[in-house]
């Protein structure tokens, strides 16, 4: 059986970071990221780095690789067997909140477990994704962003990106709003089926892809002119967003509640401005409205 590589892990994640943060400053083009390295009491260390830019108003990059003797039973839902065991866990973690409200936000994340109990073989798994949310929808945006997903994932079988964007797909759900957080993109997790060495490639394909599919959206957007009502509708749906990653993501919840993870690089991902407002719906027939109606819903883009 392979034996799992952690270190050639953490090596790739830390160079993934240094591209990742490269490639968005050079579409911001007026910041750079600050670092803020820091060490767990507990065992581990990370460096975050945030931007705050002319066109990214918001965005943070952040690497972590923390381990214990005792695993918390938050660590995978899947997997509760694990608890107590000494772990590694270590990833690439980022949102990116453009000022502009026709660009839109992104997420990615890639990251890697291993739980190691005596005299037994080494528990793995990695997990990941991107997926991309919009405020103002453009078609061509959606489909290139799946385009490259898909051109990701096809060396590792033809039904990997179907079954990958539909696990996104269900994923970034809202169950009390029912609506998706937007449209889509990769998600996957506790994947160990097809080998350390399979599976960690395609980590870094996906890992690698994420540039490629952002930034070019961004350089098409970042310079769209707007006003007062485009931003206040940006904020608005930006509060999905923070319902979002507070109340159902996995990576979010599992960090503040195992005390594992660091609440300031955790909660990074917040937008930067945020608003609530009372039973709102947008007018019918706006661009606003088309969001919801075009967009926010499960499609296949690539048809």
């Amino acid at each position: 059986m392979e034996q799992a590589n952690s270190e050639e892990v953490k090596a790739f994640l830390l160079d993934l970071q240094d591209r990742i943060c490269k490639g968005l400053e050079d579409v911001d083009g007026s910041a750079v990221f600050k670092e803020d390295k820091w060490d767990r009491e507990k065992g581990g260390s990370g460096r975050t780095r945030v931007i705050t830019g002319d066109v990214l108003q918001k965005g943070g990059v952040a690497f972590s690789h923390v381990y214990g003797d005792s695993m918390p039973a938050s660590a995978t839902a899947n997997r509760p067997e694990l608890a107590g065991s000494p772990f590694q866990a270590m990833g690439v973690s980022l949102v990116i909140h453009p000022d502009n409200p026709f660009a839109p936000t992104s997420h990615a994340n890639v990251r890697f477990f291993i739980a190691e109990n005596e005299g037994q073989e080494p528990v793995w798994w990695f997990g990941g994704g991107f997926d991309l949310t919009p405020y103002y929808g453009f078609e061509e945006d959606c489909v290139f962003w799946h385009e490259v997903a898909k051109k990701a994932c096809d060396e590792f079988g033809e039904d990997v990106y179907p079954r990958f964007k539909a696990w996104c797909d269900d994923y970034f759900y809202l169950p009390h709003r029912k609506e998706p957080r937007g449209v889509g993109g990769l998600f996957f997790d506790d994947l160990n089926e097809w080998g350390f060495e399979k599976s960690f490639a395609f980590m870094q394909s996906v890992g690698n892809s994420y540039i490629d599919a952002y930034v070019p959206i961004v350089e098409k957007r970042k310079n769209i002119p707007f006003g007062e009502k485009e931003k206040w509708f940006q904020e608005y749906r930006r509060g999905r967003y923070a319902e979002f990653n507070l109340v159902y993501d996995r990576g979010t919840v599992f960090g503040l509640r195992s005390g594992v993870g660091r609440t300031e690089s955790i909660l990074m991902s917040l937008p930067p401005q945020v608003r609530w407002e009372y039973d709102w719906e947008p007018e019918p027939g706006t661009e606003e409205a088309r969001l919801y109606t075009d967009f926010l819903n499960t499609r296949d883009w690539l048809t």
